[in-house]
């Protein structure tokens, strides 16, 4: 068939049409192996234990990514016709982008110590099912594609922007389709106004037309409330200390002790000689069932945060974002106190968990506004994004439901005292 369609959620039918090179190309792209493993690949990770309409996957929101950069380079065409001349790159690398994730997306991540951005690169150079593709489409076309999702490499500023940047594709499907599939609605953007919005700066570079500010503001409080309730979600950040807990005591343990097929045997113990073939072969199946037989017959102290995931009895998490960094650390030494006095390991129970977040970063690729006369960066126009280059501290501290009750006693009574000291 010369023509394809894919029915999303959120864009409708995304049609691709062999007569155009660019989307024969994205056809070929999307039948071969390594892309077809996105199916396998939670897009959100554990976020379904905690929002339980979390279920799409990484082919899922790459294909949006497609469809977002469709109608991205289809308004810079009609400013500069010369674009349609990336419109290969830009579909591959729309489509690519995540092709290297590990299991459970960025949770797989943080567990194995992975780049998926690294690995993408890597498939795109030398896995013969994508390399060959995209050089039968166009000679030196995979080394371009690399570079751009590695490195952010590309001699045409605003191809760049639109692949990695604060206001790229990839970021504006993911807010729309993590916002819908979680339930979270105040996650909607004016994706249309935000597209017809986009121009270019006299360098060559991405920028906004003004008209566009209010939907760009938007689009900056969505994300910066995304991280907050979804992202970030207290439990989320359980599960993936829960996830980072099961792959270092397997590791700790070692295969003698601990079961792995030969594929899960090389990610445990041999990841840093990882070849295609064995990276490609894990995904959250592999996973998933590695993580119901340690339930079943693994040593205590990897069983234990197995049931803890898969049977969803989750530890406690307490706000202490609020406490000065030497506050927390007393307060987590407190919490060890009282699970080693009710018999528990306090190694395995406790955790400090601590992340920054920031809703807008105005010098890494900040976006800047363009009306034909002047140039101006978005935080100096609003001060509405100038509020959220704030940084934000996150911590939670982590610990069994048995020491709740003492230890938020001590914490009311910390805190209590904070507020009666007279320099406060």
């Amino acid at each position: 068939m010369s023509q394809r369609t894919y029915h999303d959620p959120l864009h409708g039918a995304i049609r691709l049409d062999r007569q155009d090179r660019a989307e024969a190309l994205a056809i070929d792209l999307i039948d071969t192996a390594p892309f077809q493993r996105l199916r396998r690949i939670r897009q959100l990770g554990p976020a379904f234990l905690t929002f339980h309409g979390a279920e799409s996957s990484r082919f899922t929101h790459s294909l949006g990514v497609l469809a977002v950069a469709r109608l991205a380079l289809g308004q810079l065409e009609r400013i500069d016709p010369s674009f349609a001349e990336h419109r290969e790159v830009l579909y591959a690398a729309a489509l690519l982008h995540d092709v290297g994730h590990a299991p459970l997306s960025h949770s797989g991540e943080e567990m194995f110590a992975l780049r998926h951005e690294a690995w993408s690169g890597r498939l795109i150079r030398e896995h013969p099912g994508l390399r060959d593709r995209l050089e039968a489409s166009s000679a030196g076309l995979a080394g371009r594609v690399a570079d751009l999702l590695e490195h952010g490499h590309h001699p045409c500023r605003a191809i760049k922007a639109l692949v990695s940047s604060q206001l790229d594709c990839d970021r504006l499907d993911y807010l729309l389709r993590d916002s819908y599939s979680t339930g979270t609605r105040y996650g909607q953007l004016d994706l249309e106004r935000i597209l017809a919005s986009l121009t270019l700066a006299p360098d060559g570079d991405l920028a906004l037309h003004p008209r566009g500010l209010m939907a760009v503001e938007h689009y900056l409080v969505v994300r910066h409330l995304m991280y907050r309730s979804v992202y970030n979600h207290r439990l989320n950040i359980v599960c993936n200390w829960l996830l980072n807990r099961v792959i270092a005591e397997a590791r700790r343990l070692g295969p003698a002790a601990v079961w792995a097929d030969p594929i899960m045997a090389r990610w445990l113990w041999d990841v840093a000689d990882l070849d295609l073939e064995s990276y490609l072969a894990n995904d959250d199946l592999r996973t998933g069932y590695h993580l119901t037989r340690w339930r079943e017959e693994g040593p205590e102290e990897l069983a234990e945060p197995c049931r803890q995931l898969l049977d969803r009895r989750l530890p406690k998490a307490t706000d202490v974002s609020d406490l000065a960094p030497a506050a927390r650390i007393e307060l987590l030494a407190e919490a060890r106190r009282l699970c080693e006095r009710a018999g528990l390991a306090p190694d395995g129970c406790c955790a400090l968990q601590q992340r920054q977040s920031r809703g807008y970063h105005p010098y890494a690729g900040g976006l800047r506004l363009w009306d034909g006369l002047r140039l101006q960066a978005l935080e100096q126009r609003s001060t509405l994004v100038a509020s959220l280059c704030e940084t934000i501290d996150i911590a939670w501290l982590i610990h069994p439901a048995q020491v709740s009750a003492d230890l938020r006693a001590t914490l009311a009574l910390r805190r209590q005292q904070a507020e009666s000291r007279p320099d406060h």
